[in-house]
């Protein structure tokens, strides 16, 4: 049987991206968000628990998060977990967890935390979506 490995978010980003540009022209484009869920305690008092994500955009994802995705604004993020593991600067193994993503969607134009911030053109793609490279083809 096969299996599936998918993600969706919809949240607020953390911060703006941080994009690198590696050796062969690729480039990778990280940030964080946050995604919120809400529930009542044993007392009734209304209680908000924040779940932060750390997200990796390839590519040319990377080029277009870079140019339009800004701290505060609002998103959807599809895409697949992946934990990865590294030596630190003490040689203990670490692991980290991000999501890998294959298409942003900007859900709010305007970034919530900073007004100042240049508002995203009405004619600015909405949707992003990485094409898959060839040997990540199912057949």
């Amino acid at each position: 049987m096969a299996s599936v490995n998918k993600v969706i978010l919809i949240g607020h980003l953390g911060k703006d991206p941080e994009v690198r540009h590696l050796e062969g022209g690729n480039s990778v484009a990280n940030f964080t968000m946050a995604t919120n869920e809400y529930y009542k305690d044993k007392q009734g008092n209304r209680v908000e628990r924040t779940e932060w994500h750390t997200v990796a955009a390839w590519r040319g994802l990377a080029e277009l998060a870079e140019k339009y995705l800004r701290k505060g604004q609002q998103v959807y993020v599809e895409g697949r977990i992946r934990t990865r593991q590294y030596q630190d600067k003490d040689n203990q193994t670490r692991y980290v967890t991000e999501i890998i993503a294959e298409e942003i969607s900007l859900l709010s134009n305007r970034p919530a935390t900073d007004s100042a911030q240049p508002v995203v053109a009405a004619e600015t793609p909405t949707t992003f979506r990485q094409e898959p490279e060839l040997d990540q083809l199912p057949f």
